[in-house]
C-alpha cells in the first residue's frame, strides 16, 4: 500500500478494490462481491460506484487499504500511509488498519514519520542512523 494511493483513474472504488481479485483468476463475479464486503468494512459502501477524482484523499485511501486486503493477504506493507492526509483522515485511516489487523489477523508493517503509529503498534522498531532498532510501543 502506497502513501499516494495508486489507483487506477478511470476505474471506480469497485472496480479498483476487486481488480487483484480478477488478476489472480477469480472470476469478476465473485470478485465484485468480495469487494463490495471490503468498501464496507472500511466505511465507503456508499461511495462504490465513484471514481478516485471524486473521493476525497482519505476516502481514496480507504479504497487503496480495501484493494490491498481484499485477497486478505497475510502480510500487508504500508509505505507512509498517511502522509497524505489530514489528521481527521488520518486517525480514521489509523484505526482502521488497527481493527483490520485485529480482525482479519493480518500482519500489517507501517513505515513512517506519523508517530501516532507508535500508540497502535504491537512490535515497534525504529530507524536510527541506519541502524534498525527494536523498541516499545509508545
Amino acid at each position: 500500500m502506497f502513501q499516494f494511493y495508486n489507483l487506477i483513474p478511470s476505474l471506480d472504488a469497485l472496480d479498483n478494490t476487486a481488480l487483484p481479485l480478477i488478476a489472480r483468476g477469480m472470476r469478476r463475479k465473485d470478485a465484485i462481491v468480495k469487494a463490495e464486503e471490503m468498501l464496507e468494512r472500511v466505511g465507503l459502501e456508499k461511495r462504490v460506484r465513484h471514481k478516485p477524482v471524486q473521493l476525497s484523499g482519505g476516502e481514496q485511501q480507504r479504497v487503496a487499504i480495501a484493494r490491498a486486503m481484499v485477497g486478505q493477504p497475510k502480510v500487508l506493507l504500508a509505505d507512509e500511509p498517511t502522509g497524505d492526509l489530514d489528521h481527521q483522515a488520518t486517525e480514521y485511516v489509523i484505526q482502521l488498519m488497527t481493527r483490520l489487523n485485529h480482525e482479519l489477523h493480518t500482519t500489517i508493517v507501517v513505515t513512517s514519520h506519523n508517530f501516532r503509529f507508535k500508540s497502535e503498534a504491537v512490535r515497534l522498531f525504529e530507524l536510527e542512523n541506519g541502524v534498525l532498532h527494536e523498541t516499545q510501543p509508545a
